[in-house]
């Protein structure tokens, strides 16, 4: 038996590994952007992101009758498993991509889709149809990132602390140093060289 399944979209078949949640998008963004060899699992607050925003966009819809309540909901379950952390390790797409987070939006998209499909079986889901109905990536992508950085503030607290300290004890150490102020590659007004920081 194969290990592989074939997978098409608008773009056309690509094979995809047999057990895998992702599909046809992420497979290619995989071939074409092989950039870092670090791949989005290893942002689990990204992932963690987008399973809260597409859980909201799925409940929205469904509340909105956008989307019919069955497959929303499926989508919601799956959701919550990307919250938990289930699905970190199908997040396959390099962090360095073409676009504005497309690919990674995609990869999102379609375990979402895969995962609905499997914790409901009446049910077939589309990744762009259903799980990104109403979005674009252009909104998705930031959105994410925003919701990243706040998830991810407990831990950088004490360093961004560290440099806010380190920063203020260069101010002070050099507020005698006379230094030449700079504007549009001119010289300025004379400034310490501890208000630079």
């Amino acid at each position: 038996m194969s290990e592989y399944r074939i997978e098409k979209d608008s773009m056309g078949e690509m094979q995809v590994p047999k057990n895998a949640l992702w599909g046809a998008s992420t497979a290619r963004a995989v071939q074409n952007f092989p950039v870092s060899g670090q791949t989005g699992s290893t942002l689990p607050d990204l992932i963690k992101s987008y399973g809260y925003l597409k859980k909201a966009c799925a409940l929205a819809n469904r509340d909105v009758k956008a989307l019919d309540a069955k497959i929303a909901d499926a989508i919601a379950r799956a959701a919550d498993e990307m919250i938990e952390g289930k699905h970190n390790r199908e997040f396959v797409v390099d962090v360095f991509q073409a676009g504005a987070g497309t690919s990674i939006n995609m990869n999102a998209n379609e375990v979402l889709a895969t995962r609905a499909m499997q914790l409901d079986p009446t049910v077939k889901v589309n990744p762009n149809d259903h799980v990104n109905y109403g979005q674009s990536t252009n909104d998705t992508f930031p959105t994410v990132l925003h919701l990243s950085a706040l998830l991810a503030f407990p831990r950088l607290d004490g360093g961004l602390k560290a440099v806010q300290e380190a920063c203020e004890k260069k101010g002070k150490e050099w507020a005698r140093v006379i230094k030449s102020g700079r504007t549009h590659l001119q010289d300025a007004v004379p400034i310490t060289l501890g208000q630079e920081f």
